[in-house]
């Protein structure tokens, strides 16, 4: 008779929730370390972890039907595009349904992975009080949206005013009767230059170096990304096309706003989506800037030589991708450039799996629940992988696309198609049962009379 396969899973987000469910499913032995209070993760606002960047106002971006696990849809009576409050809520109401809370160990912070050995239950997990629990087989579920990136090297000169990070943000009322200056073109900055735009002292300024594709939540009567549904069996530079066509026609450009024009093409350079911040443009309550030149007391300069007073900066520059509990040994020194067969399994040892450790041109919790489904099959013996050179090959060849679509210098390593990976992925699953078929060996842990504690 098989073993059981003990599992720890890192986070209980989306990523660690849907991969406990998998792994529930098969019939393995889970327990999923969470540093905070409740499950969620960064949707959950005001979790005891410090880490949620939820501010009040927050919103999907993806509409819920392209958002939703496929095992759990979202209630039809909720809006297209629900509140981060709406998503915390669903993801604890996940936890509930399926009976993940009793498998999820909250105040726990992992702070060591590390494999010891070869033989029963070889990798060690170490959390801040000291407990070290052992495992088969872990699950990297932690996220990527939580330590804060802000500019690097810093700009020239010195500010007198407030500066925060988006991270840090909740209400406007930070802004109130202040000028303000938001540096970034993501969601998180269209938001935050809105809310600011209500209660600031003067317009907000929204400053870039680079452009992005603005996106409205809808186009033509429907949710935006229903557009990219329909078109998903097409070759991506033909959905570009289309979409780029269908947005022009829709909004015009961001130029017609008086924002820097986007880097890329749409489906390459990550679009924001939005449609409040064009009306608070057109209005004139937000008005871009170009990138700074330097900080000059209580004004900041802009490229060009413009300068404006400014009271509060807020940096809206985005995250680290950072995995502290692991030592270089498995992610060497740049986690975003890790290469993960499938953006799952690591090429060193695939007992260390991975969940959400990607970057989409869509929503996350389809694909994470697609890559817990994978997990849960390799760790049961349901699937094999291919030979190590194959996964390398495999790696090598997504590498490259994804540097010819999205740059070498933005996580092309981490980057995916939402809709083809997530169809890619049950192709897999299916491609990894014929293999055992054909012989190859699957995931086994050692045997053993009894668990150590």
């Amino acid at each position: 008779m098989t073993p059981s396969c003990r599992v720890a899973v890192i986070g209980a987000g989306a990523a660690g929730l849907a991969t406990t469910k998998a792994l529930l499913d098969v019939g393995l032995d889970v327990v999923t370390y969470e540093k905070g209070d409740r499950p969620g993760g960064l949707w959950a606002r005001d979790n005891s972890s410090g880490l949620s960047p939820a501010y009040a106002s927050l919103h999907l971006n993806t509409s819920k039907g392209r958002t939703e696990f496929a095992d759990f849809p979202m209630p039809a009576e909720w809006p297209d595009y629900p509140s981060a409050d709406h998503v915390a809520g669903y993801l604890a109401d996940y936890a509930k349904t399926f009976g993940l809370t009793p498998h999820l160990r909250f105040g726990s912070t992992v702070t060591r992975v590390e494999r010891e050995g070869t033989g029963l239950l070889p990798w060690v997990v170490t959390t801040e009080s000291g407990e070290a629990g052992r495992y088969d087989a872990v699950v990297v579920a932690n996220g990527h949206n939580w330590d804060p990136r802000l500019p690097e090297p810093g700009y020239p000169g010195t500010f007198d005013g407030t500066q925060l990070h988006a991270h840090d943000y909740r209400t406007p009322e930070i802004f109130r009767d202040r000028r303000v200056l938001v540096v970034g073109m993501g969601n998180s900055a269209m938001d935050i230059a809105v809310d600011a735009s209500n209660v600031a002292r003067g317009p907000v300024l929204l400053s870039a170096r680079h452009g992005v594709h603005i996106v409205p939540k809808y186009l033509f009567g429907r949710p935006a990304d229903a557009t990219g549904a329909a078109m998903a069996a097409l070759p991506w530079r033909v959905r570009q096309r289309v979409a780029e066509t269908l947005l022009r026609l829709a909004v015009g450009t961001p130029q017609s706003y008086g924002l820097p024009a986007p880097s890329g093409g749409l489906f390459q350079n990550h679009p924001t989506i939005s449609d409040t911040i064009l009306h608070r443009l057109t209005h004139g309550e937000v008005t871009a800037r170009p990138g700074i030149e330097r900080l000059d007391g209580d004004r900041v300069v802009f490229v060009g030589g413009t300068s404006d007073p400014v009271d509060v900066i807020v940096w809206a520059t985005g995250y680290r991708v950072t995995i502290p509990f692991l030592s270089s040994r498995w992610v060497g020194d740049d986690a975003e450039r890790l290469p993960l067969y499938q953006r799952v399994f690591h090429l060193q040892d695939p007992s260390l799996a991975f969940v959400g450790l990607m970057q989409s041109t869509g929503a996350a919790l389809p694909v994470v629940e697609a890559q817990a489904k994978l997990v849960a099959a390799h760790l049961s013996g349901r699937y094999a992988l291919p030979t190590p050179l194959e996964q390398r090959r495999a790696v090598a060849r997504a590498l490259r696309a994804a540097t010819e679509r999205w740059g070498g210098d933005r996580r092309p390593m981490m980057r995916i198609d939402f809709d083809r990976y997530v169809a890619d992925l049950p192709r897999e699953m299916k491609a990894g049962r014929v293999r055992l078929l054909r012989g190859a060996r699957p995931f086994t842990p050692a045997r053993r009379e009894e668990t150590p504690a």
